[in-house]
């Protein structure tokens, strides 16, 4: 959505004298001032970490504007393995959910719960074409993976995996799998749920609807504790 408006993805700039986030902000909506009447709904980070706007800025810096969420070479573009078994990626090729399965289970668990988010063709009346995501993806493979790690330290789970798919997706195709393996069901089931949940509303990913009367970026909402920095 902000790419859209600036026309921008990326710019390298100098600003003598700003000192916090709030500066680099106020620079791009002096320019394009439809930034500014989304200032609320608009999540700053610096360095890859959510930030609020009073952080202070250093020379080499990167900043990065986030609208509300709404989800490189070989099958991954990015991916992080963690040594007790989680995995999390995203990718611009059909999602694997059977191997991601495999990957995880092990010999003493006795559950595996898989969410598995799929496109579907319609939105409250409008037939839909196929769907387009983007994503801000060194920032958020590392908060899948944060999410990951606190899902499996708050229940009594094995492992963790969740792969998020870029790019053009068809109808039917996956779009966010997330699989959860346990000793025990109730466990898994519950942090299954809030990972597509936190997912949803903390990973810097963004969807554009296409239908066949026109084309929309879907506005999601990030988590309320993210909103008030």
């Amino acid at each position: 959505m902000l790419k859209d408006i600036t026309g921008l993805s990326r710019e390298q700039i100098e600003l003598p004298g700003a000192n916090r986030l709030s500066s680099v902000f106020d620079h791009y909506a002096a320019r394009f001032p439809r930034l500014q009447e989304l200032s609320a709904s608009i999540v700053v980070a610096r360095n890859q970490q959510f930030s609020p706007r009073d952080a202070e800025i250093a020379d080499g810096d990167e900043v990065a504007f986030l609208p509300p969420v709404s989800g490189g070479s070989g099958r991954y573009t990015h991916e992080v393995s963690e040594p007790e078994g989680h995995f999390f990626a995203l990718t611009r090729e059909p999602i694997d959910s059977a191997a991601l399965s495999r990957r995880l289970l092990q010999g003493h668990d006795g559950a595996v719960v898989a969410f598995d988010g799929v496109v579907r063709d319609n939105t409250k009346g409008r037939r839909t074409r196929y769907l387009d995501y983007e994503c801000y993806e060194a920032m958020a493979i590392e908060v899948m993976a944060r999410i990951g790690r606190e899902i499996a330290a708050a229940h009594a789970v094995s492992r963790v995996g969740m792969i998020h798919r870029l790019g053009r997706l068809e109808i039917g195709e996956s779009s966010v799998v997330v699989i959860v393996t346990s000793p025990h069901r109730r466990a898994a089931f519950d942090a299954a749920l809030e990972a597509i949940n936190r997912l949803k509303k903390t990973v810097p990913i963004w969807k554009k609807e296409y239908f066949e009367d026109g084309e929309v970026w879907v506005e999601g909402e990030w988590d309320s504790s993210l909103a008030r920095q």
